[in-house]
């Protein structure tokens, strides 16, 4: 996807706690294995932030509500993020983030089951769709982000802390949305699963149905698309590897950045490992924590490239190029 029409980012709030809790005094730390204890101390997570709210929405509706404190305007759409497990069965979270955030004039819907990609393919999403309508002015996407059930720690995968965000994409927004690749592969869609129809949620245990299949064969498939993808973005952008300033993705484990850098030839920066250590893994949000404190950071000058990777374990990955 790549076009002459400037969309990007008009504005970011990123809602984060401020307790912390260390990864060790979680409660459900005593009760792992060794191998899961293990994994949990050398995830790269030093603590997690713990709101004291219980559910999402009201958290994503915080985010909007101090965006547009900040920066007045009336979206036409609200596009939701899904959280890992809905707030209500049959009801609308995305409606009740509307609502609590008094964004009437948006019309509200969930992109739903692509896990953290979720705000990459959204943001990809809002920008089709204000090239779709002249008539709509600006998208405003949100998420929150919380641990399905009680625990914290998703063996084999990351540490889980709390976290919001809310963004807008206008016409004219800096970052620029330069080009933009997605893909998903549905086999694994049932990889990691709780079974909640018939226990409370503080019961709800998720469980990953094969660890080596997601260690090995969703590692190795993972790199391959990945590694495609960014060669078609920057195809597509018109523009070569050495006109990428840096690299950013999401913040699931610190071996991760290890792994992805070897993979790409493309290091990832710091601020991603500072997010992950101190905050944990915060689901969709995490890509959106990095590009805000590398943009607020004044490290990029106008015109750098900024190259977004992201996935999950659901196995849909999106690669974005963006244009400061």
């Amino acid at each position: 996807m790549n076009s002459g029409t400037d969309i990007g980012i008009g504005a970011i709030q990123v809602v984060l706690p401020d307790a912390r809790v260390a990864v060790e005094d979680l409660p459900e730390f005593a009760m792992l294995d060794a191998t899961a204890a293990d994994f949990a101390r050398s995830s790269g997570v030093r603590t997690v932030g713990v709101f004291d709210e219980t559910e999402q929405a009201p958290l994503a509706a915080r985010a909007c509500r101090e965006l547009f404190e900040a920066h007045p305007g009336e979206p036409d759409v609200l596009l939701m993020v899904a959280p890992r497990a809905p707030d209500v069965l049959l009801g609308s979270d995305a409606c009740r983030v509307q609502s609590e955030a008094k964004l009437n004039s948006a019309f509200p819907f969930t992109v739903e089951g692509l896990g953290c990609t979720g705000s990459s393919t959204a943001w990809a999403l809002a920008r089709d769709l204000l090239i779709a309508d002249p008539g709509r002015e600006q998208i405003v996407i949100a998420h929150a982000s919380r641990p399905t059930g009680v625990d914290r720690i998703r063996f084999p995968v990351t540490v889980v802390g709390d976290g919001a965000f809310a963004m807008t994409m206008v016409r004219g927004g800096r970052p620029v949305l330069r080009a933009h690749r997605e893909q998903a592969d549905g086999s694994f869609n049932d990889l990691f699963r709780v079974e909640y129809k018939e226990t409370t949620w503080y019961e709800w245990r998720e469980v990953c149905q094969d660890p080596s299949r997601y260690r090995f064969q969703l590692a190795t498939l993972s790199s391959r698309r990945l590694g495609a993808m960014v060669e078609q973005v920057l195809a597509d952008a018109g523009v070569g590897r050495d006109r990428i300033k840096t690299t950013l993705m999401q913040n699931v484990t610190a071996s991760a950045y290890d792994f992805y850098t070897s993979l790409l030839g493309l290091p990832i920066h710091p601020v991603c490992g500072r997010n992950l250590a101190e905050y944990g893994h915060l689901g969709a949000a995490d890509v959106v924590l990095n590009l805000d404190a590398l943009l607020a950071s004044g490290e990029l000058d106008r015109g750098d490239l900024v190259l977004v990777l992201n996935n999950s374990p659901v196995a849909a990955w999106a690669v974005t190029l963006w244009e400061v």
